[in-house]
């Protein structure tokens, strides 16, 4: 069951975060996984997340096609949504110390989806911090926390194309259960 002091792990390998003469090693066991701050700072990581919503896009369409999907006060206000507590949704945030934020992971109860289902809306790691475990993280806090929240099954949606978040899924236990047009679902019941 997901608790706000908990830092969620994801496997054991080690790994270097960064790239170049500044990368530091460390086991992706020890990342800090945490909620969107609320309260001070809450604007700016807001800010960061909304950007990296928009790094997201661009790196899946395209960066011009990206760019003109949504707009910033969109982004902004999607992020913001999340954290309504009428929602049933939270934004998670990987971070290496001191507290720069490397990722995240929005989740929300998504009952247009049907009961009891549990969407990831998006997940994005900076390109210099894949491939370390962090993402696993990120998707083992979003799945406790829909747990939590009641899920039974957790959910996401990306461009048929997007071969590395497919694989990310797919390798926590997710399968594609929907194709339409360039879109994929991939899919994932969540019992212990």
């Amino acid at each position: 069951v997901w608790h706000p002091s908990r830092t969620y792990k994801g496997r054991g390998e080690r790994a270097r975060v960064g790239g170049g003469a500044g990368a530091v090693e460390r086991s992706p066991q020890d990342p800090r996984v945490r909620p969107l701050a609320r309260g001070p700072g809450l604007e700016a990581e807001l800010e960061l997340v909304a950007l990296r919503m928009r790094a997201t896009l661009e790196e899946v369409l395209g960066a011009e096609r990206g760019r003109a999907l949504y707009d910033m006060d969109w982004l902004r206000e999607r992020v913001r949504w999340h954290l309504d507590p009428a929602q049933r949704g939270e934004v998670w945030l990987a971070c290496d110390p001191p507290d720069q934020i490397l990722g995240h992971s929005i989740v929300r109860l998504e009952p247009e989806l049907g009961p009891g289902v549990g969407l990831f809306s998006t997940t994005y790691v900076l390109p210099s911090a894949r491939r370390t475990g962090l993402a696993q993280c990120l998707l083992q806090a979003g799945e406790s926390w829909l747990r939590a929240a009641g899920a039974t099954q957790a959910t996401t949606h990306t461009a048929a194309g997007n071969q590395g978040l497919i694989a990310l899924f797919e390798g926590r236990g997710y399968a594609i259960t929907l194709r339409a047009e360039a879109m994929v679902r991939l899919s994932k019941a969540l019992v212990d």
